[in-house]
């Protein structure tokens, strides 16, 4: 896929996804979700990609949904795909699903770990976009904005799943009820974000990050522990934990990774790890049911 709207690029098995239509503040449209997408699907290929940073080029990160089209810009399907005859919704329609919803789930799905470099305003998807990354780090100038109740709307993008985990129940619904906007040091404190930066730092900052993950982890492992946090949040008791754990350690424990990871400490050098993401993952993965999203 040739890219209109993101740019695309791995380097020292770093993958970056920037955001790329400044002139409209990188608003978010469907063709900008399908190049995500595809560029998610790229990395979980590549095993060269050890982490991901994602970022936006100008001064938004993003400005929410391009509505320049009226509300049709909240609706990824043709209306006849989504109304039965009798003028009904089809909520059961593929058509029906939530586009930024598509997308959060795709990066709820990822092999490699993804830092959001959040440089400006990221106001409706802009900001539930960016709710499973793994890390979020803001510029001084980031402001944020759940802003769906004051354009009649929900809040989208699985966001009522995401936002109450990172931020509690009350922060959430205080942000979404109200629909204003907060600034950097807000989402700081209420766990929006784990550390604001002046703007010439947050680059250097997330592929800092991003560069100790690619130097010092087994990817397999990294995989792993993501998907172990992440699911693990929908637990209803810290034994189903402890079981995913057992495997985990058992599995890990023999590999040859493993084994890596010890000679390196011992031999106090960088490990060389040999096991990828691709072939590697143990054979109790995917240890959860996926639901119907219908």
């Amino acid at each position: 896929m040739t890219y209109q709207t993101i740019r695309y690029s791995v380097a020292d098995a770093i993958a970056t996804i920037v955001l790329a239509r400044p002139e409209k503040l990188n608003a978010f449209s469907v063709l900008m979700k399908e190049e995500l997408m595809d560029a998610l699907d790229r990395i979980d290929a590549d095993d060269a990609v050890r982490a991901v940073v994602l970022t936006a080029e100008g001064r938004a990160f993003c400005a929410g949904a391009d509505i320049s089209g009226g509300t049709d810009g909240f609706i990824d399907g043709a209306e006849a795909q989504i109304r039965n005859p009798d003028g009904t919704f089809n909520y059961a329609s593929e058509a029906a699903r939530d586009g930024g919803g598509q997308f959060t789930l795709r990066v709820f799905r990822l092999t490699k770990p993804l830092i959001a470099a959040i440089n400006g305003a990221a106001v409706g998807i802009g900001a539930t976009m960016l709710l499973p990354a793994d890390i979020r780090l803001a510029s001084e100038k980031a402001r944020f904005g759940f802003v769906f109740a004051r354009r009649g709307i929900v809040p989208e993008a699985a966001s009522s799943w995401f936002l109450p985990r990172i931020a509690g129940i009350s922060k959430a619904l205080e942000w979404c009820c109200t629909g204003r906007m907060i600034d950097a040091a807000e989402a700081l404190a209420g766990g929006l974000v784990s550390r604001v930066l002046p703007e010439d730092e947050l680059l250097p900052a997330a592929y800092a990050l991003a560069r100790e993950i690619a130097d010092n982890c087994a990817p397999v492992s990294v995989a792993l522990t993501r998907q172990m946090m992440w699911q693990g949040l929908g637990q209803g008791h810290p034994m189903e934990a402890h079981r995913i754990d057992s495997r985990g350690v058992l599995a890990r424990g023999y590999s040859a990774d493993a084994a890596e990871g010890v000679a390196a400490f011992l031999e106090k050098r960088q490990p060389r790890f040999p096991q990828a993401v691709s072939r590697d993952m143990p054979d109790y993965y995917p240890w959860w049911q996926e639901p119907d999203y219908s």
